[in-house]
């Protein structure tokens, strides 16, 4: 099970910022997208960044004119980045151990959607789940069409 797959039922949407943006302006967009992470992208298109929730509100602990910096301020610039052929148990993997929980996905260097943590989990838990009822329906009738 790979990134692709997420990607080909969520889709390959991924909401991007300028670093120039207000902060205000990138916490509309997540309001309005309803997610937890705009990709900062450079003129060309090409990540340079992430902005989080989390990024926003640990700003907003420590300085009350949050409003008044850039996106580009306070997003983090060391992006770890995915390809849509990439394992899910890896990813998973390195979310986990670098405490991330959005990455986006590059494919021949051009930005091709982002998956959460949270994509990662339900996508193995419903992998985990059909094999589960695979294993059920086989213990239950182990001779299919034998009528038992």
């Amino acid at each position: 099970m790979d990134i692709a797959r997420i990607l080909a039922t969520k889709g390959d949407t991924a909401v991007t910022a300028r670093p120039d943006q207000s902060i205000r302006d990138g916490l509309a967009l997540l309001a309005r997208h309803n997610i937890g992470a705009l990709i900062v992208v450079d003129a060309a298109g090409a990540p340079i960044g992430i902005l989080s929730e989390r990024d926003i509100v640990r700003e907003a602990a420590r300085n009350e004119a949050v409003f008044t910096r850039r996106v580009g301020d306070l997003m983090t610039r060391d992006v770890i980045t995915g390809q849509p052929h990439d394992d899910l148990a890896a990813v998973a993997y390195t979310m986990t151990d670098k405490r991330i929980r959005h990455l986006p996905v590059m494919e021949k260097g051009k930005l091709v959607g982002i998956v959460s943590i949270g994509d990662i989990l339900k996508a193995q838990r419903d992998h985990y789940r059909g094999e589960a009822d695979t294993l059920q329906a086989m213990i239950l009738d182990p001779e299919p069409g034998s009528g038992r």
